[in-house]
């Protein structure tokens, strides 16, 4: 990604040689998000594709992590800076950073997954909405709806019922991919939600394997 025209050719390989099904992101790039412009070629080649780009977290810059985590005993900053709260943060920035810049104005078709139940932006997204769709009259809809036409989330990580609860009443069945987060969280609560949760069995069904197949197309 340091080199977004390279990265662009290696996309186009890996999906039409290799049978890749999309791009997964790590964070930032040299302390840039996604919207920057240098990385115009790597998010236009995924939309002509038809592939998604998937956003993981990472360890914060330098200069975040001193500020928002300094001063705390190390394997606390740690654990706070990244599964604890930190990469939750962060890649919801990340993503509201892509509406809110028009990426998916400009890239209407480009699909993006983010992971850890939607990285808290399902409790937040109504006041999400209320603040900033206002103030992004550029936009071509309001800032709460691209949920529905250009991203996607999974459940990675999250195995109570609360967490789900609040997506499927936020963002719909359509949009949730069931998705394990192996070394950070066991398996088996992951797959305990999925046949436990009290949910219909149509949207189970389109959470344990319908909407990926719907996104991927194996």
């Amino acid at each position: 990604m340091r080199e977004p025209e390279a990265a662009a050719v290696e996309l186009r390989r890996a999906v039409d040689e290799l049978g890749f099904k999309g791009a997964l992101v790590n964070g930032l790039v040299d302390g840039r998000f996604l919207d920057d412009l240098r990385f115009r070629p790597v998010l236009r080649q995924a939309e002509q594709l038809g592939v998604p780009m998937y956003l993981h977290p990472a360890a914060p810059p330098a200069a975040v992590a001193g500020v928002y985590f300094g001063g705390l005993p190390q394997i606390t900053a740690d654990h706070l800076a990244t599964a604890a709260w930190g990469w939750h943060s962060e890649t919801a920035l990340h993503l509201l950073r892509l509406i809110v810049a028009g990426i998916f104005d400009e890239f209407p078709a480009l699909q993006v997954v983010i992971g850890h139940m939607g990285e808290m932006i399902p409790f937040a997204l109504a006041r999400i909405d209320t603040v900033l769709t206002p103030i992004s009259a550029e936009l071509r809809q309001p800032v709460a709806d691209y949920f529905r036409t250009n991203i996607w989330i999974t459940t990675s990580g999250y195995t109570t019922f609360p967490p789900l609860q609040c997506a499927l009443a936020v963002l719909g069945a359509d949009r949730i991919i069931f998705s394990v987060d192996y070394p950070y969280t066991p398996n088996e609560p992951a797959r305990v939600l999925l046949d436990n949760a009290p949910i219909n069995q149509e949207d189970r069904e389109k959470i344990a394997h319908g909407n990926v197949e719907r996104l991927l197309r194996p």
